[in-house]
């Protein structure tokens, strides 16, 4: 087992090592094989997928040694590609108070079970809280904090070595959300803005798919220094016909769209990322729901996201610390981070709306005289001698600190200079 833990810039660190968190919830099931006959976890841990979703809504005393045998069997398939499981806890971690003289609660008998059956497995890698407690349309049972604070410090007494994840429902505001604080380790949202009509699950005036970034601002507001992971879309019961809803129709985020929802929430702070809706295979292609798992949207919009989030050139900057470089765009509806990790200055970029013009940044180092865009659709390799195979980025020439390129509303771009 290696420790997992935060480090200081938010980042998760597994074995001391920092990695950006790119979770599947839920993953491919363990055994499966995409249409092609490929191991389902080892397709998706070789585009760069580091945690799966396991756990159960249902824990219960009477059925607690077989539940364990059933998680540790799954975790056992997640670690055998290299995957760490992200374990939902279900409603367990929401304690009563305790009773003196009197044994300890069935939750709580629960949550001691759990964690000492599989804390020591190196296939967990963090665990899944009570999920969206403070969503309003639990009406008067909306989860209160103290139990959830409760659990939280039991379950790090008995595992110090895996953090805590609570997400959020995106309508709370932060004043709801704050109080949260001390039940988590690391917070976030689901927000899944692509429907038909749109704005269905985030419920505010805000229609447009950057309504991801309000949300994870929000989220970092109400996190107060905590990191914050942010679940994005799949698919999710807003899109998938039921018995309850016949006449809902199916809508998919596009790869444009999904590109652009995963890097502006990280522009807006987040430190990890999470994928909803793989498993709903109700509106899946009979191929795959045969499979199990959605894999044409992972073919055509997921796997080649992943790959560019956890490739070579982007990777470092999803975990190096904020720059003290303060670059500015010359239009509002623009929004940046800048990353620096001493040997690269990276600044990530996402239109908002608007028109499509050129944009003009500001507040590079004056040293700086050209920069790389990152993953611009198609890099191709320059043959030897030229390039010796190594890949080839669109350049940006940069002059007095300033550079200016072209953006197009939910335009993405990663840019690199080098220090």
């Amino acid at each position: 087992m290696s420790t997992v833990g935060i480090g200081p810039t938010g980042a998760l660190q597994v074995g001391g090592s920092p990695i950006f968190p790119i979770v599947l919830s839920n993953g491919p099931p363990p055994g499966s094989s995409t249409p092609g006959g490929r191991n389902g976890l080892a397709e998706v841990a070789a585009a760069g997928v580091s945690f799966i979703r396991t756990g159960i809504a249902d824990w219960s005393l009477p059925a607690i040694d077989s539940q364990i045998t059933a998680q540790r069997a799954l975790l056992d398939a997640a670690a055998a590609h290299g995957l760490r499981a992200w374990l939902w806890l279900g409603n367990v971690p929401n304690l009563p108070p305790a009773s003196p003289g009197q044994p300890p609660a069935p939750q709580e008998q629960l949550l001691t079970r759990i964690a000492d059956g599989l804390q020591g497995h190196p296939g967990l890698g963090a665990y899944k809280g009570v999920d969206e407690p403070r969503n309003p349309f639990r009406g008067a049972n909306w989860i209160r904090p103290a139990g959830l604070v409760r659990a939280y410090e039991r379950l790090r007494r008995l595992d110090g070595a895996h953090p805590i994840v609570i997400v959020q429902a995106p309508i709370g505001t932060v004043a709801q959300l704050s109080p949260y604080r001390p039940a988590f380790d690391i917070t976030g949202a689901d927000v899944y803005p692509v429907s038909y009509p749109p704005g269905i699950h985030t419920r505010t005036a805000n229609r447009d798919i950057n309504v991801v970034g309000d949300v994870t601002r929000k989220m970092v507001n109400a996190a107060g220094g905590k990191p914050v992971w942010m679940t994005l879309q799949i698919a999710w019961s807003g899109v998938a016909p039921s018995t309850q809803h016949p006449g809902v129709v199916p809508r998919f985020p596009t790869l444009q769209a999904e590109r652009f929802m995963a890097y502006q929430a990280i522009v807006n702070g987040a430190r990890g990322l999470v994928f909803f809706g793989g498993h709903l295979t109700q509106v899946a292609p009979p191929e795959d729901a045969a499979a199990g798992w959605n894999w044409t949207f992972w073919n055509e919009v997921l796997r080649p996201l992943v790959a560019e989030l956890t490739s070579a050139a982007v990777a470092p900057a999803l975990v190096a610390p904020n720059a003290k470089a303060a670059v500015k765009p010359s239009t509002v509806d623009v929004e940046l981070v800048t990353r620096d990790d001493g040997r690269f200055l990276y600044v990530i970029v996402v239109r908002r709306k608007g028109t499509t013009n050129v944009v003009t940044f500001t507040g590079l180092p004056r040293t700086i005289a050209s920069g790389e865009v990152l993953h611009e659709y198609v890099q191709k390799p320059l043959p030897p001698p030229i390039g010796a195979g190594k890949q080839v980025f669109r350049t940006v020439g940069v002059a007095n600190g300033r550079f200016d390129d072209w953006f197009a509303p939910h335009d993405a771009r990663v840019y690199r200079f080098r220090r």
